[in-house]
């Protein structure tokens, strides 16, 4: 069993969606860090890009691959954690807390609707582990 909290939301591509007031924080999940391993690199878009559900926003970058990442919601993005620039292993410390990409101003909140819960991300994960 993951670590999959229960307050977020997730897309299929394994990316996490968490409500802050009014703006969506954006990760990658527990297991596609643990997938990727050590994070040596994240490109994010810059505070006022407009990013589109489904669509690429940025790369991450580990010692095994590079991989694209995915918005979960369409909007304006708000702030970006530059923070990574300096400490892409934070991605693999801590996903779900300072390892945060992006925070977006949605600009369709019932996007979010169209995420999996926790159970269903797991489903998706276990199934995929076969």
């Amino acid at each position: 069993m993951g670590n999959y909290p229960g307050n977020l939301r997730y897309s299929s591509e394994h990316e996490w969606a968490r409500v802050d007031g009014k703006a969506i924080v954006v990760g990658v999940t527990d297991h596609a860090q643990e997938a990727l391993g050590d994070v040596v690199y994240v490109e994010l878009p810059k505070v006022g890009d407009s990013i589109s559900a489904g669509k690429q926003f940025g790369v991450i970058e580990s010692t095994k691959a590079v991989s694209e990442l995915f918005a979960p919601v369409s909007g304006k993005v708000t702030k970006v954690n530059s923070a990574l620039v300096d400490s892409p292993q934070t991605v693999n410390q801590d996903p779900y807390g300072a390892g945060w990409l992006i925070e977006v101003q949605p600009s369709d909140s019932t996007q979010l609707d169209k995420l999996l819960d926790a159970a269903g991300y797991e489903k998706l994960v276990s199934s995929a582990q076969g």
